[in-house]
């Protein structure tokens, strides 16, 4: 009961889903489901079609349904992997050894299912969107669709692993079907508060036209765990602070952040405990510099997308630099038990740096609204695109910390 009918029959539509190979792309970090037409990226001029503009200034697909945002660098992604690969790394025929019972608690953990009868509506949701008005319910609006593609972008790839890996590894390809249940909550929890702006998200046209970014399933890991980490400060710092200012409550989805949040907690858990059952994903050189990237990759694109919708932060009574850096801190010490290196961000120039960058994006946002021709505008973005890259290599290269699980090292110290 936790969904609208639409979105139980967009989820339906995915479960019925054939299995698709993975064809990579010609471009560096993408790949597409090439054996099925559904999946393959329609030209951007069909997936844009609108009929009508809405009060707020979006464009419809249909009487309720909002045409999804444009895919940026910093919008959601969806994203799919070498599924037999993944499966491999799982495989107990293959991997007598795997370290199994932390994984079979986690189990026992998930079936639980702590927030099975939290997700529950009440007649507060409706009137409280009707009294946000003006350009407050515009950015409500984008911070729902952000938030319920994100969540249904976990869903699909959640599910697929629980089904591709079902042989291979029962409790593991379990665990991956109950997050996806989660994330599948989730989403339906939000589109169906994205309706009492009077909108909604088709759900099943995002699974056939989305572009899905390919990565292979130690970095599919690496970038999840850091996901899931990363959403449960982003809640439960929201939850907390409007604890502390409940006339800054605007909308009561923000109630439910507590609950909310530790389902993301246990998710990131689990993502921890697939990485410690295959220590080799972190004891290496290589896996250093991933580990590396994969933080500064998550930490800039949050820190340049919520400055660019500082607004919605704004309304919420928050700051959004402190919000920021205090999620980027507090995810970065948590990844500290885990990865075997991180960036060092509470060195004094690491800020700095991000807020260098946030004025170069800022720069080029505002010459994407002028009227100047296309190729006068990508000459004036050049100066600003180069000082993000170069913040990248900044970040990059500065300080790091050298950590990582101590029952990892002591394993692999027996190993070697």
């Amino acid at each position: 009961f936790f969904f609208s009918s639409k979105v139980k029959r967009d989820i339906s539509r995915f479960k019925m889903m054939q299995t698709f190979s993975v064809r990579a792309s010609p471009l560096v970090g993408s790949a597409y489901f090439a054996n099925s037409r559904a999946l393959r990226p329609r030209a951007r001029v069909a997936v844009r079609a609108a009929e009508t503009v809405s009060e707020e200034g979006f464009e419809m697909m249909r009487k309720g349904v909002k045409v999804a945002a444009d895919e940026t660098v910093l919008t959601p992604r969806f994203y799919t992997t070498d599924f037999d690969e993944m499966a491999d790394l799982f495989d107990l025929d293959k991997n007598p050894n795997l370290r199994m019972d932390e994984l079979e608690a986690m189990l026992n953990e998930f079936r639980r299912d702590y927030n099975q009868t939290h997700f529950v509506r009440n007649d507060t949701f409706k009137a409280a969107a009707d009294k946000i008005t003006g350009p407050t319910r515009k950015i409500f609006v984008e911070f729902l669709e952000r938030s319920c593609t994100a969540e249904f972008s976990g869903f699909l790839l959640y599910k697929e692993l629980g089904r591709r890996l079902k042989d291979s590894n029962p409790v593991v390809a379990e665990i991956f079907t109950l997050l996806s249940r989660d994330e599948a909550r989730h989403a339906g929890f939000i589109n169906k508060a994205l309706s009492d702006f009077n909108l909604a998200l088709d759900l099943g046209f995002l699974t056939k036209n989305r572009t899905y970014t390919f990565f292979r399933p130690k970095f599919i890991v690496y970038a999840t765990y850091l996901s899931e980490k990363i959403g449960y400060w982003r809640y439960i710092s929201i939850y907390r602070h409007l604890q502390r200012n409940p006339d800054n409550q605007l909308y009561p989805m923000f109630e439910y952040f507590e609950n909310w949040c530790q389902d993301e907690s246990r998710h990131g858990d689990f993502l921890a405990a697939i990485l410690k059952a295959r220590p080799e994903l972190l004891n290496d050189f290589q896996a250093r510099m991933w580990s590396r990237f994969f933080c500064l990759s998550v930490y800039i694109t949050m820190y340049l997308n919520d400055h660019q919708r500082s607004a919605f932060y704004e309304s919420l009574g928050m700051n959004t630099t402190q919000f920021n850096q205090h999620v980027i801190i507090e995810t970065n010490r948590t990844t500290e038990r885990i990865f075997p290196e991180v960036p060092d961000v509470e060195h004094p120039e690491f800020f700095n740096i991000l807020d260098r960058m946030v004025k170069c994006n800022d720069k080029i946002v505002e010459i994407g609204k002028s009227d100047a021709p296309d190729f006068v505008k990508t000459l004036q973005r050049l100066p600003s695109i180069m000082g993000i890259v170069s913040g990248c290599f900044a970040l990059f290269f500065g300080p790091q910390k050298r950590v990582g699980s101590s029952d990892v090292e002591a394993e692999m110290a027996m190993e070697y």
